[in-house]
């Protein structure tokens, strides 16, 4: 299989194709991650989130708002990457196993789906508050917080580029 090939078959676009291999994971006991969020621009931030957020588990599923939901959340003029070319960076990270588009206001119906062992959120989150929080305890998983590496946002990167100009 050509290396795109691998990247985008982490892509998924039909949830009922993500069926088959939550089975196939949860078949070979391993334990799975998911977080989730709009990953416009990525940056030294996510990397060092998502690394962390792969370390407590075997598996990574990211839940990536699609263009209209991040439209939605952070206004008119963003995403500044389409929700192809967002999936297709994340999907190429080594550590990430799984990219899942949700259109919906919150990634709840894709973690019900997923079962996660594990549920990763940022520290600006209380765990009670993330939204999967009740869907992951009831099974005995956990639910993390990962803080920020301080200074690298995308909205600060944006503001450094229109700075620029």
């Amino acid at each position: 299989m050509r290396k795109l090939e691998i990247i985008n078959s982490k892509i998924f676009k039909n949830r009922e194709d993500m069926k088959s291999w939550l089975a196939y994971w949860k078949f070979h006991d391993q334990k799975v991650v998911f977080t989730n969020g709009c990953f416009d621009l990525i940056h030294r931030g996510h990397i060092d989130y998502l690394a962390k957020a792969a370390e407590h588990g075997d598996v990574l599923i990211i839940g990536l708002n699609t263009d209209s939901s991040v439209n939605k959340i952070k206004g008119e003029n963003r995403p500044v990457q389409d929700e192809e070319s967002r999936a297709l960076i994340l999907a190429a990270l080594q550590f990430v196993n799984a990219v899942v588009l949700f259109d919906e206001e919150t990634p709840k119906e894709l973690i019900e789906l997923a079962q996660p062992d594990v549920l990763v959120k940022g520290s600006d989150y209380n765990p009670e508050d993330i939204v999967g929080y009740d869907v992951v305890k009831a099974k005995n998983g956990e639910v993390v917080t990962i803080s920020y590496l301080e200074g690298f946002s995308t909205s600060g990167i944006i503001n450094k580029i229109i700075n620029t100009q």
